[in-house]
């Protein structure tokens, strides 16, 4: 008896431990899932903000690739994924967008910036060298890429922004408001087990955003607004 006891036992506890694995996973599916949804808001909220919409404009109309990450948090700095999770998508041929992949993304500066405060990002890649290096499995702004805060206001026009020499420009707002951030030192690392789950296998960004061998018609939304803004006027 004693022996059927721990034989159940041992059953129940490996259908909790399954149980609680298959949670797991469709716990992940859905934050990525929201990322996703979060991400197309972020990008218009940008695209239409009022002290740098023609900026932004103009270096996403150049641009390789964006990072976008919907909520940024004080003090989130890049251990087990903390501190703001965001999405990375290359721009093709005719405008058209690639499917996400997932990052990690933090900073020690962001604390010191943000001051308890949930922001937005904008990270707009404009060199292959920093889309290269962001799909090398992990990168740090200001180390081995170049970065910079987006001009605003109507100080200067985009087209002659001596900005456009970095690797990355980045735009930041926090209750809609521009927020004054230090991009150096910003690292972005894979979240491969949201791109496992959102995808239903391993995948690299790598094969996500430039191979193409993965999609989730859950993004088509979000890839289809970016290519609707890329024609906009």
């Amino acid at each position: 008896m004693r022996s059927l006891a721990q034989f159940i036992g041992t059953i129940a506890l490996f259908l909790a431990v399954s149980l609680t694995s298959t949670l797991q996973a469709q716990a992940r599916v859905e934050d990525a899932e929201q990322l996703v949804v979060k991400s197309e808001f972020t990008v218009k909220n940008m695209w239409d903000h009022p002290e740098f919409a023609n900026y932004v404009r103009h270096y996403l109309r150049q641009s390789k690739a964006v990072v976008v990450i919907p909520s940024m948090l004080k003090g989130g700095f890049l251990i087990g994924g903390e501190g703001g999770s965001g999405i990375l998508m290359a721009r093709g041929a005719n405008n058209e967008w690639s499917y996400p992949a997932f990052l990690a993304i933090g900073s020690a500066s962001f604390g010191l910036q943000f001051g308890g405060q949930s922001s937005e990002m904008l990270l707009i890649v404009m060199t292959g060298r920093g889309l290269q290096a962001i799909l090398d499995d992990q990168v740090q702004i200001g180390g081995e890429i170049s970065g910079a805060i987006g001009p605003y206001g109507s100080g200067a026009e985009a087209s002659t922004t001596s900005n456009m020499d970095a690797d990355v420009i980045a735009y930041s707002i926090s209750k809609g408001a521009f927020l004054g951030f230090n991009v150096e030192g910003t690292a972005l690392v894979p979240r491969e087990s949201l791109n496992r789950e959102y995808y239903g296998q391993s995948v690299s960004p790598s094969e996500i955003v430039l191979k193409g061998v993965v999609g989730n018609p859950q993004a088509d939304q979000l890839r289809q607004t970016l290519k609707e803004l890329m024609t906009k006027q």
